[in-house]
């Protein structure tokens, strides 16, 4: 595949991978790195169609709001290809594009990406490939801002702590470079905060159902070189109580304009533990991530998945036939538990959520 990295598996520098790009010639389409094999397996596919975009989309090959936005819109440049091929209408054209912004409803990423390429499409599909590729570099240098200001603040907050020694941080989920188009926003302070050398140990929740913190946040954190552990997410909270974690840092898919954050399930637990023990909460999210439409949580739309996430795996059950899986993919942290939201333009503090801190012209 033209987009495919030929070095020898195992040795990739994070900031070198490209969960989401697009590849010219005779297989042109948009290439993913397939995040349903990782860490066992490292392949790449190629989306030529709607049906397998969608598909990517749907079963996670692709996934992080900020990767999902670039699929989003190099999903649009799919679709206008296959348009061209088969000799779609127009209002063809748009039904298939809407099919892919609708894909995975929560993240705000994926329908924004999907608006902006599909504002070019009269320019032709050289230009909606252009938009997407404009995203995923802007994405790229938004994710190293954020880390920047993420890792700052962070270093003064324990400061005003008296806190000293390497910052142990616990995160949840993936937010790496993974799921962007490059480096990283969660992953991203982390990655900064070890490139200064005050890093300490990180603590992964392996979160469930589909292991996104055990199979990715380790691969990528493996590659680095930092020290990191794998815990079940039902230990996060005697971790934090316990005094071996400094802060936690986790990614959004969706911020409200007043500060209210969807991230992967399991997120809620962890900030609530770190009000308790009195630690700080950081939310790290580019400013495509705020959907100043969204008054507050109660407002974001909740995915639910497959319930046989839950109750199987490997196409093995883990529970009995007649148990059904509850699996909601996100749940929503309220502002007044979050201590900073971080995005390449600086840090918010959200304060109680009763105040809109998001507008159209961002943070």
């Amino acid at each position: 595949m033209p987009a495919r990295d030929h070095r020898p598996k195992g040795i990739w520098r994070v900031t070198d991978i490209r969960a989401v790009d697009w590849a010219n010639g005779p297989e042109a389409g948009m290439v993913l790195l397939d995040q349903t094999l990782l860490p066992g397996e490292e392949r790449f596919v190629v989306c030529a169609t709607v049906d397998s975009v969608v598909d990517a989309i749907e079963r996670l090959v692709v996934r992080g709001a900020p990767a999902l936005g670039a699929a989003g819109a190099f999903g649009v440049a799919v679709a206008v290809g296959e348009g061209e091929r088969r000799g779609w209408t127009d209002v063809e054209l748009r039904t298939q594009v809407q099919r892919i912004r609708d894909s995975r409803p929560t993240a705000v990423n994926l329908a924004w990406g999907v608006d902006r390429a599909a504002a070019r499409i009269g320019a032709g599909l050289d230009a909606v490939i252009a938009e997407g590729r404009a995203l995923a570099d802007e994405d790229r240098a938004a994710n190293r801002a954020l880390s920047r200001h993420g890792a700052d603040w962070i270093l003064d907050a324990l400061t005003e702590r008296a806190s000293d020694g390497p910052v142990r941080v616990l995160t949840h989920c993936n937010a790496g470079a993974l799921a962007t188009t490059g480096w990283g926003t969660a992953l991203g302070v982390v990655h900064e905060l070890h490139d200064r050398g005050v890093l300490g140990r990180v603590y992964a929740d392996e979160t469930r159902p589909l292991l996104q913190g055990a199979r990715l946040t380790a691969w990528e954190l493996a590659r680095l070189g930092i020290d990191h552990v794998v815990q079940v997410d039902s230990a996060a909270a005697s971790t934090i109580l316990g005094g071996n974690v400094d802060v936690a840092v986790v990614g959004a898919d969706r911020i409200a304009a007043n500060g209210d954050a969807a991230n992967k399930i399991g997120t809620l637990g962890v900030a609530l533990a770190c009000a308790d023990a009195g630690i700080p909460f950081v939310v790290a999210a580019p400013t495509s991530t705020v959907d100043v439409a969204t008054a507050s949580g109660a407002d974001i739309r909740i995915e639910l998945r497959d319930g046989h996430e839950v109750v199987s795996w490997a196409g093995s059950a883990t529970a009995p036939a007649t148990t059904t899986g509850f699996n909601p993919a996100f749940d929503v942290t309220p502002a007044r538990l979050i201590s900073a939201i971080v995005t390449e333009v600086g840090v918010e503090t959200p304060g109680d959520g009763s105040n809109t801190i998001f507008r159209a012209t961002g943070p």
